[in-house]
C-alpha cells in the first residue's frame, strides 16, 4: 500500500500523461480519462494483486475498464505501472500502434478484456468473478462503469446476474461525473437515484468522493468485508479533474486539447 503523497504524484502522472497522449493523438477522451484517474491509481498502486513482469500471473486480481473510450487513462496508468513502455504512449490512436482507441487484449499487456462498446463491461467482470468462484481461486475483479453508461440495459442485466450468484469478490466504481458526450446525463436519460436502484437490485452500495484517496481506499477495504453480495462504489467525481479548464466540460469528453491548452494543463498540473 502506497502513502497518500506518493498516490497523488503518481496520479498527477497519469493525467500529464493523458493530456499529452490525446494532444499528440488530436484525438480522444480527455474528461473521462482525467474523472477516473484517481480510482485508477489507487487500483494499480495500492489495490490490486498483479506483476507488472508477469501479466498474466495465475491468481492475480482482475480489472475491466467498461467505459472504454476512457483508455488514455487505463494506458497512461499501465505505463506508470511499467506494464508498458512510456515512450509509445505518444503513439496513441496511430496506424500500427497497439496503443488504439478502445483497450486491446490481444495487443496491450495488462488489459483482461478489449472494451468499447458501453453497457458490456460489468457482464464480463461477472464471468471472471464466477470463474474465480467456480474454481476456489481468490483473486478479486474491478470494474469501472461510466454514469452515461447506466442507460444500457445490459449493465442492469449485470447488476441482476452478480447479486444472484453472490458474487461478493466483484467490486464496481460508478464514475459519476453526470456527463455524457450529448450534455448532462440527468438532462439526456436521468439514472438517479443509483445508490436505491443498485440497492434495489441486491449490491452492497459504498458512495465516495471519488477524487479522495482515502475514501477510495476505504471504500475498497469495506468492500473486501461485505460477504455474499457484490459491492459498488458510488465515486462521485468531476469530469477533466484537474485541468480547471476541461472541468465540467462537456466539450472536452471526446475533443483533444490543442498543444496551447495542453501546455497551460501541463503547467497547472505541474504546480501541483
Amino acid at each position: 500500500m502506497k502513502d497518500i503523497k506518493t498516490l497523488e504524484e503518481k496520479a498527477t502522472n497519469i493525467r500529464k500523461s493523458i493530456v499529452e497522449m490525446i494532444c499528440e493523438a488530436k484525438s480522444g477522451h480527455p474528461g473521462g480519462s482525467l474523472s477516473a484517474t484517481d480510482i485508477l491509481t489507487v487500483l494499480y498502486f495500492s489495490e490490486m494483486n498483479i506483476d507488472p513482469t508477469n501479466p498474466k500471473m495465475p491468481g492475480r486480481d482482475r480489472f475491466v475498464l467498461s467505459k472504454g473510450h476512457a483508455a488514455p487513462a487505463l494506458y497512461a496508468t499501465l505505463a506508470e505501472r511499467g506494464y508498458i513502455d512510456k515512450t509509445i504512449l505518444g503513439t496513441l490512436r496511430q496506424y500500427g500502434s497497439i496503443l488504439q482507441g478502445h483497450p486491446d487484449m490481444k495487443k496491450v499487456p495488462g488489459i483482461e478484456i478489449s472494451t468499447g462498446s458501453l453497457g458490456q463491461g460489468l457482464s464480463v467482470a461477472n464471468g471472471m468473478a464466477l470463474n474465480a468462484k467456480l474454481s476456489g481461486e481468490s483473486y478479486r475483479t474491478y470494474v469501472i462503469l461510466g454514469d452515461g453508461e447506466l442507460q444500457e440495459g445490459q449493465v442492469w442485466e449485470a447488476a441482476m446476474t452478480a447479486a444472484h450468484y453472490k458474487l461478493d469478490n466483484v467490486c464496481a466504481f460508478l464514475d459519476l461525473n453526470n456527463l455524457q458526450i450529448d450534455g448532462n446525463v440527468d438532462k439526456i436519460m436521468g439514472v438517479e437515484p443509483v445508490d436505491a436502484k443498485w440497492e434495489a437490485f441486491g449490491w452492497n452500495v459504498i458512495k465516495i468522493d471519488g477524487h479522495n484517496f482515502e475514501e477510495i481506499l476505504s471504500a475498497l477495504a469495506k468492500a473486501k468485508e461485505v460477504k455474499g453480495k457484490p459491492t459498488i462504489v458510488i465515486a462521485k467525481t468531476i469530469k477533466g479533474k484537474g485541468v480547471s479548464f476541461m472541468e465540467n466540460v462537456c466539450g472536452f469528453h471526446g475533443v483533444a486539447p490543442t498543444k496551447e491548452e495542453t501546455e497551460k494543463a501541463l503547467a497547472e498540473l505541474n504546480s501541483k
